[in-house]
């Protein structure tokens, strides 16, 4: 087992002396192989020197790819908890609308059935007194044709003075001549009969 507090260096090598022996080593020959394993220790710390940058960069760039992939997932969290809140939010307020435009539409047709009642109630109300007025009129109009039958019933005072003469002598007086019965007068032109109804008056009854 290698102790690893042993490290050897490139100038270690080169600083290493072999003694001589009866039968040793060729020195010139153990001295190249020395420069050779100096060199290769050279070129190993360099390269080992050179993957420890790599590897620090590569470090540094998975810490950093790291972060951002931990930023882009706290991004991309953030996002769908907006996403379902937007949705939540939009869901809420559509049913708010909803509701609303429910309340407000019952409020119209609410407003609208008044409307239709009270005017219902108007029109019945001008109907009974249209009818009270026509009933007025036409018992107004009855009682003037009354009258005016009644009026067209009595006789002439011309030929009521004769005949109350005729009954208190017996004979025509002299001084007075007998005044002939007046003929009967023609209907006027458009007059209507006593007890007739005029057409104007049935056509507003009948309203």
């Amino acid at each position: 087992m290698m102790d690893e507090s042993f490290r050897l260096t490139p100038l270690d090598v080169r600083r290493t002396e072999f003694g001589t022996a009866m039968r040793g080593y060729d020195k010139a020959a153990v001295d190249a192989f020395k420069e050779r394993v100096a060199d290769e220790l050279e070129d190993l710390a360099r390269k080992n020197q050179e993957l420890e940058s790599k590897a620090r960069g590569f470090h540094e760039q998975l810490r950093a790819f790291r972060e951002r992939e931990k930023a882009l997932n706290d991004a991309l969290v953030s996002a769908q908890q907006l996403r379902a809140e937007m949705r939540e939010q939009a869901e809420r307020e559509g049913h708010l609308i909803i509701r609303e435009a429910k309340a407000d539409g019952e409020r119209v047709v609410d407003e609208m059935r008044n409307e239709a009642r009270r005017m219902t109630g108007e029109i019945e109300a001008l109907d009974r007194a249209r009818r009270a007025y026509v009933s007025q009129l036409r018992t107004l109009v009855e009682r003037q044709l009354a009258e005016l039958d009644t009026l067209a019933a009595v006789p002439p005072p011309a030929v009521l003075q004769a005949a109350h003469a005729l009954n208190g002598t017996g004979d025509t007086p002299a001084a007075q001549p007998a005044v002939p019965p007046a003929p009967p007068a023609a209907p006027a032109r458009g007059s209507r009969p006593a007890s007739e109804t005029p057409a104007w008056l049935n056509s507003v009854v009948k309203e």
